[in-house]
């Protein structure tokens, strides 16, 4: 959509804003970190009682949509290799195993899903390598690329209209669609922020080495997808109605390295599988812990005997049907509506997160808390500048609607119906259970403290410095 150098600023400048939404849970969840908390037990606690409901239903239906969402690109892949196979066929088996998946106990999602990780780590330090290589002219086909693709077709590209306009209109829509790459996952940092050792000590330090795994694994990323592929390659996903692979097996392919496009897309394809398994579960918990706390029928708090909350699974796993979505429209269209709703319930995520930590922030000052275990040096910069952004963003989300030839009633909605989904949400607990709370906590009754002595007393002491293979097994 964009070119080569769009996607590599468009990811240097999302590493930033995240950046300042990582800095901000970080400095919450390591003050006090609840275990199976999350952002919306932190908008309850700081904010009001109405921020943090919402947030907790945007919550499980986002997680809930990013299943068929992930079905759908992997039903996408997989007509790389059986074009001719029908598309139900397909997604009805990626649905099967999903849930059947979830239906076990968590200790077996947990060995899968370690070992899935482990793949995904190493498929993209391989894939890093291999750029090297190409880029090097150290693949069969021996042609030095270098930074021939910023030549031709170019290092930036129109889209939509013509001239600066389009040139406009392509970085606008290389930043709207990236978002997705980076969704919801710094808020996965509150959610085990909790469940770790010594989380107060510990939960900074996996907040700041998370900046380096952005770096390294979406900006490095992206700097090697613009090297080694033409942004004009027909069969990149989006390049038309039929493309089905990823930039990375159009590279080996271009390259002349025989099967490697297979396996990669074998292993985007276990990704992609791995992602909707992870947020199936994530859905179910989060439904379960509404129910929990009140905020949800009380139906969903309902376990086997291991453990497993079956009607909130059951009510998670429903939403997967969308996927057959994919039966009457082409699945890159289907794809891009799901892009859309989880986008915008990123943007309205990293927005709620910005303004909880700054009413978190005076909190702190105003009760005179000085002994929190991390302060970030980029705050509160941060969180009004990346609170600033992604508003913007919510409000650009579906801009593409709006230029002239291009309306398209499907993509407004995608685009815009979780904001009233989540006001509907918030005010229509705001005036019924929450119509005797403040809008606002004043900062002098925010609660900071219960809860504090028994985190500190559970804290163990600080472990000896870390040697190269602990650090090594750190960063992996």
């Amino acid at each position: 959509m964009g070119g080569p150098i769009f996607l590599l600023v468009v990811y240097l400048f999302l590493t930033v804003l995240v950046f300042g939404i990582v800095t901000a849970t970080t400095e919450m969840s390591s003050y006090i970190p609840v275990p199976g908390s999350s952002m919306s037990y932190y908008g309850k606690r700081f904010f009001s009682p109405s921020l943090g409901f919402a947030l907790g239903w945007m919550y499980w239906y986002i997680f809930a949509i990013t299943v068929p969402a992930e079905i759908t690109i992997s039903n996408v892949i997989i007509r790389y290799w059986s074009p001719d196979v029908h598309p139900a066929v397909w997604l009805t088996l990626l649905m099967v195993v999903i849930v059947g998946l979830n239906c076990f106990p968590v200790s077996v999602y947990g060995e899968t899903e370690f070992w899935f990780a482990s793949l995904k780590v190493f498929g993209i330090i391989g894939l890093l390598f291999m750029a090297v290589v190409i880029i090097l002219g150290g693949a069969p086909s021996h042609d030095r690329l270098g930074f021939r693709y910023w030549k031709d077709p170019g290092p930036v590209n129109e889209y939509l209209v013509s001239g600066d306009a389009g040139r406009f209109f392509a970085f606008l829509g290389t930043l709207v669609f990236s978002v997705f790459a980076f969704a919801f996952a710094p808020e996965l940092l509150v959610v085990t922020g909790g469940e770790m050792e010594s989380p107060r000590r510990n939960l900074p330090t996996a907040g700041k080495r998370y900046f380096y795994r952005l770096v390294i694994f979406y900006c490095l990323g992206a700097l090697a997808v613009g090297l080694i592929v033409p942004s004009n390659a027909k069969d990149l996903f989006g390049g038309g109605s039929d493309s089905s692979a990823s930039p990375w097996a159009i590279a080996s392919r271009l390259a002349g390295i025989k099967v490697l496009d297979s396996i990669i897309n074998g292993v985007i394809l276990a990704s992609a599988w791995s992602a909707g398994n992870s947020y199936l579960y994530l859905a179910s918990r989060a439904l379960y812990s509404m129910a929990l706390a009140g905020d949800a029928p009380k139906i969903f708090t309902k376990c086997t005997e291991s453990g497993i909350p079956y009607n909130a699974l059951a009510m998670s796993a429903s939403l997967s049907l969308l996927s057959y979505l994919n039966l009457s429209s082409t699945g890159q269209t289907v794809f891009n509506w799901f892009v859309n709703l989880i986008n915008t319930g990123a943007y309205q995520s990293w927005f709620a997160v910005c303004i909880i930590y700054l009413r978190f922030r005076k909190a702190t000052f105003a009760q005179d808390i000085t002994d929190l275990p991390y302060r970030s040096i980029f705050q509160p910069v941060m969180a009004y500048f990346s609170g600033g952004m992604f508003f913007l963003l919510m409000i650009f989300n579906g801009f593409k609607v709006f230029v002239k030839g291009y309306w398209n009633t499907s993509s407004f909605l995608t685009s815009y119906i979780g904001i009233l989904i989540f006001l509907v949400f918030y005010l229509g607990h705001k005036f019924s259970r929450g119509k005797h709370d403040p809008w606002v906590i004043h900062p002098l009754d925010v609660d900071m403290h219960t809860g504090l002595e028994e985190i500190i007393a559970s804290e163990l002491p600080p472990k000896p410095r870390e040697k190269w293979h602990q650090k090594w097994r750190a960063v992996f």
